[in-house]
């Protein structure tokens, strides 16, 4: 699933605590005014920030 999945981010539950950007262990999160932002070419798909977030805002979706 890995290269086949984009991050999800749902800006209604998002706290903006950025916890997944600090957890992030290649970089691909950043902080924004929006909430997280995601670059798809840094990330592994390891799930350090959807496991980490405490409100569940983050998840892997198939590509369509």
């Amino acid at each position: 699933m890995a290269e086949e999945s984009v991050l999800e981010v749902d800006r209604e539950k998002c706290v903006r605590c950025f916890g997944c950007v600090s957890v992030c262990p290649t970089g691909a999160l950043a902080a924004s005014d929006e909430g997280p932002k995601w670059t798809s070419e840094k990330c592994k798909h390891c799930n350090a920030c959807v496991n980490f977030c405490p409100v569940g805002a983050l998840k892997f979706v198939k590509k369509e």
